[in-house]
């Protein structure tokens, strides 16, 4: 267990020690609901139970779990159920709209002052609290164990409160006291110094408008606004604490290696001064010294150098997304309706709700038989991530017939809406220019994760790279049980002109819920560059809270609970015929076949037909591979190029694999 949640597990241990300790009169309160009507937490003189959730209006786990209250509050009719905000940022508008959009079923009070949240010694919001008729705390923690920060289980593996409330209605005692919750710190109302050097108006919010305000406004994906004192004020524990863990802002590249334009880091001087307005109360200052505020592109809903010459919608029907859940990837085909051959110089996607939308990749798939060097990434949107450098001298080329592929990741936040995602794109004019874009893939697709495996390591190579141009910047893919990746380069003897770390790109902590793309800031000529190797590193272990199921093996494939280990890298090559002929990286001489080697092959290729031949006709047709092959690797598997992968093929690439593990390459 991490030392931090340990630490915070010990703490509510010993608060519910000291709360059944407590005199049973100071966990009474009364207060009014939304509409008025008097609610009462007080000893009854028969058996009786109630449920205290502490909620958070702009808290994402609160969001959703407020529907799930209900739920159980109609479960167990004989039961009281109260939701408290003690938030001194949640006002009765909020508090009332946050009712109506999420579908809250129980009361809901405002803790003014937050004296109740005092006396039960809550902390974080859904926390909730199981007393008797006596005002005995039974049971403190969360509600049950699907959601955490950025992780969104299929179903809960345990419903911790309906199992409290189930033991007590039978007469036992609960069996598990108190667990730990994830969620949001209560926004308390602090008593702050007004001769503090350091002071919201004058520091603070400059560091939040240039880190966190890109995300953290109105209309965006991030849960809470960070625009104002009175809201950043009860969110000022939350914020200190999520800098503290590296969980904001949201950046996952290893100092050590490499430097990248985009890189979201906040210095340790700006990370000390919250750290110090924090502790000194989180004091406002004078708003005179308040910086100017900044457009973040909302005089125009695109960041581009211009308007949009085209935009094109993932699709003609909005996508339902439901209110909770897990939603597995979404791809969808548009077709831009290119006519001709067109130069894009820059490109950005904008989600229809950007409230669900975790993050969108725009591929260009070509014509059947057209040249394949111009597939692959044409855009994506990650919260927060601007669109790449513009060039009127670079851009990618479409050809005519080619087709879009949306590729949709949706996160679930407690309300059912609908998405429509969109991308604008710029042409260029084709005199000016002269680099053309590219992305090549590179991709190990025959690996085994074994169950429980906490440290399964894929290697994977770039098998071409173009023989001149620069290398931009590099995109890894897995899901929710990558847990690294790196990126080595062998350079050139002949590159003397610079001496270059090995080590492109290292992310130690991989996390699926940002798609990063690191952009260098001194691109690499490609020239210099003999092979690029990645090593991903994958955990299937119990110990990875984002794993859907350590007990099962997984291989490669298209959704979440399964794997893959994707390398996406972005590279500009001159407009000639000469920079588009690539160098092919070698391995070393395989070994001849042995009768042990045979068995493995031949029960690869059985697995892969059992698995995707769906029709059962002896191949397996483009449309019966798993999306991401189909639109951007099927050619590389597709030997004879028609349409379609034959036993022969299949055994001919597990053959290589095989061999090269053998190898020990």
């Amino acid at each position: 267990m991490h030392i931090l949640r340990f630490l915070r597990l010990t703490m509510i241990l010993l608060t519910l020690a000291f709360a059944a300790n407590a005199s049973s009169d100071e966990l009474k309160f009364r207060l009014d609901d939304l509409d008025g009507k008097p609610i009462a937490l007080e000893k009854q003189t028969t058996p009786h139970l109630s449920v205290i959730c502490f909620i958070g209006t702009e808290c994402p786990l609160a969001k959703l779990y407020a529907g799930r209250l209900g739920k159980l509050a109609k479960q167990f009719p004989s039961v009281d159920f109260i939701a408290v905000s003690s938030n001194q940022q949640d006002s009765m508008d909020d508090l009332r709209n946050f009712r109506k959009r999420y579908k809250v079923a129980i009361p809901i009070v405002k803790d003014a002052g937050n004296a109740v949240a005092d006396q039960f010694k809550a902390e974080r919001t859904p926390e909730v609290f199981l007393v008797d008729e006596n005002l005995q705390i039974l049971y403190r923690g969360r509600i049950d164990d699907q959601y955490q920060p950025g992780i969104a289980k299929a179903d809960p593996t345990r419903e911790d409160l309906m199992i409290a409330i189930t033991e007590r209605l039978a007469n036992n005692t609960v069996s598990v006291s108190a667990t730990e919750v994830d969620g949001c710190l209560i926004g308390r109302i602090k008593n702050s110094e007004n001769k503090s050097a350091v002071n919201f108006s004058n520091q603070i919010s400059r560091i939040l408008q240039n880190h966190c305000m890109e995300c953290h406004r109105q209309g965006e994906l991030a849960p809470m606004e960070l625009s104002s004192f009175e809201e950043v004020v009860g969110w000022s524990d939350m914020i200190l604490e999520v800098i503290d863990e590296g969980r904001m802002p949201p950046w996952h590249a290893d100092p050590a290696h490499g430097h990248f334009i985009n890189e979201r880091r906040m210095s340790s001087a700006e990370k000390q001064m919250i750290r110090d307005w924090v502790a000194a109360g989180a004091p406002e200052g004078n708003p005179a010294d308040l910086p100017k505020a900044k457009n973040y592109g909302v005089a125009s809903e695109w960041r581009l150098p211009r308007q949009p010459d085209r935009i094109i919608d993932m699709s003609k029907d909005a996508l339902e997304v439901p209110a909770l859940g897990v939603m597995d990837y979404h791809y969808f085909v548009a077709d831009p309706g290119f006519k001709k051959d067109t130069w894009v110089t820059a490109a950005e996607i904008i989600p229809g709700d950007r409230g669900v939308v975790h993050h969108s990749i725009c591929f260009v798939r070509p014509p059947d038989g057209a040249d394949m060097s111009t597939a692959g990434w044409l855009a994506a949107y990650v919260p927060g991530q601007k669109p790449p450098t513009y060039d009127p001298r670079q851009g990618r080329l479409i050809l005519a017939g080619s087709k879009l592929i949306f590729q949709q990741h949706y996160t679930t936040n407690g309300r059912a809406t609908e998405d429509i995602t969109r991308i604008g794109l710029v042409f260029g004019d084709e005199a000016l220019i002269d680099r053309q874009l590219l992305t090549i893939i590179a991709m190990e697709q025959d690996f085994v994760i074994d169950a429980n495996e906490a440290n399964a390591i894929v290697p994977g190579k770039f098998k071409w790279l173009p023989k001149v141009g620069e290398f931009l910047g590099i995109s890894p893919h897995m899901h929710f049980r990558g847990k690294s990746f790196t990126l080595n380069a062998e350079f050139s003897p002949s590159d003397t002109s610079i001496e270059r770390d090995a080590t492109l790109l290292s992310v130690p902590d991989y996390d699926f819920n940002w798609q990063h793309i690191y952009e260098f800031k001194e691109p690499i000529p490609l020239q210099a560059i003999d092979s690029l190797q990645f090593e991903v590193t994958f955990d299937n272990s119990s110990a990875n809270p984002a794993n859907p199921n350590p007990n099962q093996s997984v291989m490669w494939g298209d959704q979440t609970d399964e794997e893959m280990a994707v390398a996406f890298a972005f590279v500009s090559i001159p407009r000639n015929p000469q920079a588009r002929k690539g160098g092919l990286i070698r391995g070393p001489k395989l070994a001849p076949d042995t009768p042990k080697l045979v068995g493995q092959i031949q029960e690869f290729v059985d697995d892969y037909f059992n698995k995707h031949d769906a029709d059962k006709d002896g191949v397996v047709s483009r449309a019966e591979t798993p999306s991401v092959i189909r639109e951007n690797g099927f050619r590389s598997l597709d030997l004879d190029r028609n349409g379609e992968l034959s036993k022969e093929e299949i055994q001919k690439l597990a053959s290589r694999h095989f061999k090269k593990k053998r190898s020990g390459n």
